[in-house]
């Protein structure tokens, strides 16, 4: 219910309260004095009919009675009087007139009784006063007294006069004064109601007006205004209406300034539709999502961590069940598929396979610009949903690293459904701004890794990468139950290369190699050097004698290797010592160790050989 009409509803309460008490009050008062009255009227009435009577008794002519009755009865509003003879006075001088026979129950209770009766009685549907007023006898201070004429006793009840008063002149007189009472308070009432809503007129207005700025203030519009709702400067009304609209003012320019500068942050440009306190609430949240998923990745420790992170984080809150990360190697011109719909790895879903052989078809990675579908369809030829899935688009948001795309990012919408995606793009790209140097850092940090277990000169693994990888290595050897065949190789006369043509042909023979070795083996072996000429070579699921075949082929194609230089062409040739993992050894270094105790038997035994290790070759009491 409104203040106003509960103001209202309060003061007409009041008025109609006051009007009802009022009347009823008067009411019973005329009432009662209407009683009071008839009755003091009633008793001078009887005592004038006592007089009257004991003179006509006295003087002998109380045969003439009625016609001093009928002089009574003309007293104002008096409609009939009447005597009634008691027992005692009917014994000595009879019942009387025919009009003074009659008796009703009252009568005969006053008579038994001697106690006058009073009361309002309906008569032909007129109000009635009756009174009902014994006479008895008395000889105290009376001249002539009752005993004078009548036999009787003291305080004896000798007869009774009734009388009936016409009251309704005066219920009429009540009726037009409490009439004339109701329209007095009733205008009072008008008076208090007009007067109470003048008063309470400022506070409804401004409660009213307070009520309307807060809803806006609940939806986000704090730019409403309101009005002084009071003539009195400094009425505290009109004080209060000037506060809240300062304050009002206070928390848009307050909130503005927030959004604003959120809204650069996350690089955002809002609209003022909308609930702007709803949307810069849902901007700061995001930014502390963000802060938050940005101290997770930091403390990630590869990037495909961080990939994965990001993949859970577009698929569990932002609810996009369809989209693909893809990495872009910028050197080959190559595209990696690191998750399509949030599996890790998966083959290429929405896109032409071609942008994984040449990037350059992705448009979001040649272009570094978001590339939206939604808006432009067919923008990008490479997008292939399928012919089932017509209805789907795409959105590519390019991921940039040190100022060229390092990674892609594509949401696949269904493009019956745009808005439910448009809100969330600025918070996905915000994501994705985080994210980007985290990921290129990761990456360098892997790169960095990566250096330092690659030989710079023939790009093999180094003895390091070995030494970081062996448990590994080892770990699935077990698990698979398989057999590791470990080589040590070592060029034949090193020296003397670079003795006689020196170091940069030197390097020349091992680059070369590098490439011989690498040609040999399988992708999944691995080629490392070890230091200076010497190389190692794990042959990973190896079964013997397959690992002695392999080093036969690596040191003949060795020995049919031709290195052009500066005025010759140089021939070199390897000796190989070979020792199989657990087979040889209980510890992977042990292995090692016998391989190159294999080497230097091939080195011993006239070099250009391979030698598999065999117990005679450790010799009693040496330990490893």
């Amino acid at each position: 219910m409104k203040l106003k009409t509960k103001t209202s509803l309060f003061a007409i309460t009041i008025a109609s309260s006051m009007l009802v008490i009022l009347i009823t009050v008067s009411l019973y008062s005329f009432r009662q004095f209407s009683i009071s009255t008839a009755q003091e009227r009633s008793v001078t009435a009887a005592e004038v009919a006592l007089v009257g009577l004991t003179e006509l008794m006295v003087n002998g002519v109380i045969q003439n009675r009625e016609a001093f009755l009928k002089r009574l009865a003309t007293i104002q509003d008096l409609k009939s009087v009447r005597i009634i003879r008691g027992p005692l006075v009917a014994k000595q001088y009879g019942t009387g007139f025919d009009f003074e026979r009659p008796m009703d129950t009252i009568d005969e209770k006053v008579l038994a009784t001697g106690i006058p009766y009073f009361g309002i009685i309906d008569e032909w549907g007129e109000p009635t006063f009756r009174s009902t007023i014994p006479f008895k006898s008395n000889t105290k201070n009376v001249t002539p007294t009752c005993r004078t004429c009548h036999d009787v006793s003291e305080e004896s009840v000798l007869g009774a006069i009734t009388m009936t008063f016409s009251i309704a002149s005066q219920k009429n007189d009540v009726f037009f004064t409490v009439f004339i009472m109701t329209v007095v308070i009733s205008l009072f009432g008008v008076l208090i109601v007009f007067f109470m809503r003048r008063l309470t007129q400022p506070m409804v207005i401004t409660a009213t007006n307070v009520q309307k700025m807060v809803g806006n203030g609940l939806n986000g519009d704090f730019s409403s205004d309101i009005e002084k709702c009071t003539n009195v400067s400094n009425d505290e009304i009109g004080e209060i209406a000037q506060d809240i609209h300062k304050l009002m003012l206070y928390l848009d320019k307050g909130l503005d300034n927030i959004r604003s500068s959120v809204a650069q942050l996350i690089q955002f440009n809002p609209t003022k539709e909308g609930n702007m306190l709803a949307n810069t609430m849902d901007m700061v949240d995001a930014l502390i999502e963000t802060s938050q998923f940005k101290d997770a990745i930091e403390e990630d420790e590869t990037k495909r961590e961080v990939y994965c992170r990001l993949a859970r984080t577009i698929r569990e809150d932002f609810y996009i069940r369809r989209f693909s990360i893809y990495e872009i190697d910028a050197k080959k011109n190559k595209a990696v598929t690191i998750s399509v719909d949030g599996e890790e790895g998966a083959e290429c879903r929405w896109c032409s396979p071609q942008i994984l052989i040449r990037s350059e078809a992705c448009r979001a990675r040649r272009t570094g610009h978001t590339i939206d579908s939604t808006h432009n369809p067919l923008i990008c030829p490479s997008f292939q949903p399928g012919d089932d899935e017509e209805r789907l688009q795409h959105i590519c948001i390019p991921v940039i690293q040190s100022g060229v795309v390092g990674s892609v990012v594509q949401l696949v919408v269904d493009q019956s459904k745009p808005e439910t995606y448009e809100p969330l793009l600025p918070y996905v790209k915000l994501y994705l701004r985080e994210a980007a140097p985290v990921i290129e850092a990761k990456r360098l940090m892997d790169t960095l890794r990566e250096s330092t277990l690659i030989d710079a000169m023939t790009g093999l693994h180094n003895r390091r990468f070995l030494e970081e990888y062996v448990e590994t290595l080892i770990a699935n050897a077990e698990r698979n139950q398989k057999q590791i065949s470990i080589m040590m190789l070592d060029l034949d006369y090193f020296k003397k290369v670079n003795d006689t043509y020196g170091h940069d042909v030197g390097d020349t023979v091992l680059k070369e190699l590098a490439k011989v070795l690498k040609n040999s083996v399988r992708t999944n072996d691995m080629v490392i050097r070890y230091g200076g000429e010497e190389f190692v070579i794990i042959l990973v699921d190896s079964v013997q004698p397959s690992g002695d075949a392999v080093a036969e082929k690596i040191r003949a194609a060795v020995e049919q290797m031709k290195i052009q230089v500066t005025g010759a062409v140089l021939k070199k040739t390897i000796s190989i010592g070979i020792a199989d993992y657990p087979t040889d050894g209980d510890s992977f270094w042990q292995v090692i160790k016998f391989a190159d105790v294999a080497l230097y038997e091939a080195k011993e035994n006239g070099r250009n050989r391979v030698v598999h290790f065999s117990p005679e070759m450790w010799e009693d009491g040496e330990e490893f």
